[in-house]
């Protein structure tokens, strides 16, 4: 793609409006320095320079979206804790509405720790608990669904089986999209089975799409890697989502594109340097949704996808990528 092509689709970006909905969490990175190992148990020592926090999970999706347009809704549900204080406070800085992020005090807002030592991630800590949205959370995503799907140009759903996402609420999400024409894309989670239908595109990774695929057992032998069981997997997919098209996402091969009725179409990453893969997929889905509602053809869509996840996978943190990042790719290429 040339960069006069690239510019010319991303010149109506920030005009494009979309809706993100899905499990919402704040991202913690804890920086430090290691000397030595631990005298109590074979493990680093980390001493601590500094701390940060960014949007992640679904309200990474709508950071990332922000960075092009300037009208992105965030729709999903935190807990009544000070990480959801902080969170929020995060996206209403970066101006994302949260008007629909619903606090409940039933539920544990959703954050990922990561300490980092010399450009590595030493460990991961999770702090969630998995939950079902409540009744009163359901119909005022409902109503909230009802209000806003009409005026936005794409639908974002990141489904990270934390609880948000349920079968009740993407029958909605697919009906409000199919009846307004909106452009409706997916990040499923093989955790949470949802039966999908109608979908614009999906993005899962490899490992996701074996899984949903149900072939996940059977090509632990390497075989995971040969186009033709790519090829098979894509496919399936495709009639199992009923998906009109579902972009493939293989971490250092790139990515790969199926569409009904086409033969795939692969794109190698464009990668340089991989620091951290934090947030690369969503990075990835949000880049894809607002190339094709600026009028990318999927092919174009699928190559300034996997450029930006190229960009943020070489940035350490939850990084997302800006419009001076992705111009200054297809300027080199």
């Amino acid at each position: 793609m040339t960069s006069q092509r690239y510019h010319a689709i991303f010149d109506g970006a920030p005009r494009r409006r979309f809706l993100v909905i899905g499990d919402v969490m704040l991202d913690e990175f804890v920086w430090g320095r290691v000397s030595r190992i631990s005298p109590e148990a074979p493990v680093p020592v980390v001493q601590v320079t500094g701390e940060s926090y960014y949007p992640g999970g679904a309200a990474n999706v709508a950071r990332n979206l922000r960075e092009f347009t300037p009208t992105v809704t965030l729709m999903g549900t935190v807990g009544d804790d000070e990480h959801a204080d902080r969170l929020l406070h995060l996206l209403t800085t970066m101006e994302i509405d949260v008007s629909s992020v619903h606090r409940d005090p039933a539920w544990q807002t959703s954050v990922k720790t990561r300490i980092i030592a010399r450009q590595q991630q030493v460990v991961r800590v999770d702090r969630e608990r998995t939950a079902t949205i409540s009744a009163a959370s359901m119909e005022r995503f409902s109503c909230d669904l009802r209000r806003m799907i009409p005026e936005v140009d794409g639908i974002i759903v990141a489904d990270y089986a934390k609880g948000t996402v349920r079968q009740a609420l993407a029958d909605e999400i697919c009906a409000l999209a199919k009846e307004h024409g909106k452009l409706l894309a997916v990040d499923p989670s093989p955790k949470n089975p949802i039966r999908w239908r109608n979908v614009s595109v999906i993005k899962p990774n490899r490992l996701e799409a074996f899984q949903a695929a149900g072939l996940a057992a059977q090509h632990e032998d390497g075989s995971e890697h040969d186009p033709a069981v790519l090829y098979e997997v894509g496919e399936r997919l495709l009639d199992q989502w009923n998906a009109e098209m579902l972009l493939l996402t293989l971490g250092e091969e790139g990515m790969m594109l199926f569409e009904r009725g086409r033969q795939p179409y692969h794109t190698p990453t464009r990668a340089r340097e991989i620091f951290d893969v934090s947030g690369a997929g969503d990075t990835a889905i949000s880049v894809l949704t607002l190339a094709l509602t600026c009028g990318a053809s999927p092919t174009e869509a699928a190559e300034i996808s996997n450029a930006a996840a190229g960009i943020v996978v070489g940035k350490l943190g939850t990084a997302a990528v800006t419009p001076a990042d992705l111009a200054e790719a297809f300027k080199i290429h």
